[in-house]
């Protein structure tokens, strides 16, 4: 490490702790390392990922909570995926519980807020050839790694459920 970035990791978590990295996401830190250390692109991730670990953070856990994302290629349209998701009949369709849509760009994206606990969301559509389109769901703000697990396996089989009634 020292030769690479010319400091030890005690070096560097006393660094970071004093630029405030303890309560910053993953992002945060590499602006940070990447703007006051002269390091490379691999050498921030690095450093970032050795001071998350040494502060006990665990795989998807932010700030604000734990996150998972999960993706799928469907053989359907973006339109008609989107579609499922915003048409509240058509989600009834697929989606055991309840949400509240709080953005949506046709085509490309859906924010929405689950209604069970306040979490939150993000579903992602990268349309690709032949009918096909990439969709990817990530879930925000779940108190625990156990809850993100748990959630994620949930997720699984309803982006299954929606694809086996697009593909149809």
């Amino acid at each position: 490490m020292k030769k690479a970035t010319g400091k030890t990791w005690l070096q560097w978590l006393k660094l970071l702790d004093a630029a405030g990295c303890k309560t910053m996401d993953h992002k945060q830190i590499v602006a940070v390392v990447s703007k006051q250390f002269a390091i490379g692109p691999w050498w921030q991730q690095m450093v970032t990922v050795g001071y998350e670990k040494a502060r006990g953070r665990q795989k998807g856990e932010r700030p604000d909570g734990f996150s998972f994302s999960l993706s799928k290629t469907i053989a359907s349209s973006a339109d008609a995926i989107h579609r499922a998701w915003v048409d509240e009949k058509q989600r009834a369709m697929w989606l055991k519980d309840s949400l509240t849509i709080t953005k949506s760009t046709p085509r490309r994206s859906v924010r929405f807020k689950w209604d069970k606990d306040d979490t939150r969301g993000n579903v992602m559509l990268y349309p690709r050839s032949g009918e096909k389109c990439q969709i990817t769901v990530e879930h925000q703000k779940l108190p625990s790694a156990a809850a993100a697990a748990q959630m994620k396996k949930y997720w699984a089989g309803r982006i299954e459920e929606l694809a086996r009634l697009l593909e149809e």
